[in-house]
């Protein structure tokens, strides 16, 4: 037999990561992944849509979609979100829930219940750097009492990448046999669009405070690759009148803040300089428009 002719086996498959609001979901992929390419926040809410990011190790590919926190229905948008959070559940192959070492098990029976067994999946113990070796223990014993539910559980700690081998070595096991379903060159199937409109919804909620990071969306208008400079043209919505002098600011130093932060890291992304021109557009009432959301990409696949 002709060894040149034989294949190694190949896994490959989606992994949804699931958890409640600000958990680290957004963190830990792009830690994982080695690029940020997802928006991160220390306010809990920040993600809305899905967004994925593909992952090589070894001979796997595993697709890592990122999801909202799973929370209670609210506005429209909220609504949109968690049903989000819930149907990646479903599409996937394997769940990873992150449960931060300082959370009780409760977050955790709410999913077991949201889940019902359907989707197998592992728990990742994060911030396992922010406590001692007998937390750690106390926490990991009380999670052992749901042993039979899950297939594993992994301690982390995002910063340092402890445990990050072994939780992609456990990922990759309980993946299917399948060859890749992305290019191994990829990063992400998203579109460069979403992933800079990402970039300046973070510089929002970095830079604004209140509820306006919630209320404010961003739509990107145009953009324009060229060599040496990237131009992008993108409008901030608001729901307020009032929340548009905040946005600016006085003498727009806040929408300065807001593209600075933002510029960069799209050019770090994209290796090159990069323009960016924001306006700023009041929509009243958007965040519970049906029709709007929908307008603007805020839409099941099923609705």
């Amino acid at each position: 037999m002709n060894k040149n002719n034989t294949q190694e086996t190949t896994r490959s498959g989606f992994v949804s990561l699931i958890g409640r609001p600000n958990a680290g979901k957004s963190t830990l992929m792009n830690s994982l992944l080695g690029e940020n390419i997802a928006m991160v926040s220390q306010k809990a809410n920040a993600t809305r849509k899905r967004s994925n990011a593909i992952v090589m190790h070894n001979n796997n590919q595993i697709i890592f979609v990122d999801t909202p926190g799973i929370h209670e229905r609210e506005k429209v948008l909220n609504q949109f979100m968690l049903d989000e959070a819930l149907k990646a559940m479903g599409d996937c192959d394997l769940i990873v829930y992150l449960a931060p070492i300082t959370d009780s098990t409760e977050h955790y029976e709410k999913f077991l219940k949201l889940n019902n067994g359907r989707v197998k999946h592992i728990i990742v113990l994060s911030k396992i750097d922010q406590v001692t070796q007998e937390k750690l223990f106390k926490r990991i014993s009380s999670y052992n009492q749901f042993s039979d539910q899950f297939e594993a559980l992994i301690p982390i700690a995002v910063p340092k990448k402890i445990g990050h081998k072994d939780l992609l070595e456990t990922i990759a096991k309980n993946l299917p046999e399948s060859p890749y379903l992305f290019n191994p060159e990829d990063l992400t199937s998203e579109l460069v669009r979403d992933i800079y409109a990402g970039f300046i919804r973070e510089a929002i909620f970095e830079n604004v405070s209140d509820e306006i990071p919630y209320e404010s969306d961003v739509l990107i208008d145009k953009i324009e690759e060229k060599k040496g400079l990237d131009k992008i043209y993108a409008t901030i919505i608001i729901e307020k009148e009032s929340q548009k002098g905040i946005i600016i600011g006085k003498g727009g130093e806040s929408i300065k803040r807001i593209g600075k932060y933002a510029r960069e890291k799209i050019e770090f992304l994209s290796g090159q300089k990069a323009y960016l021109e924001l306006q700023v557009s009041v929509k009243k009432g958007w965040t519970k428009d049906k029709a709007y959301l929908k307008e603007i990409g805020y839409e099941n696949e099923e609705n």
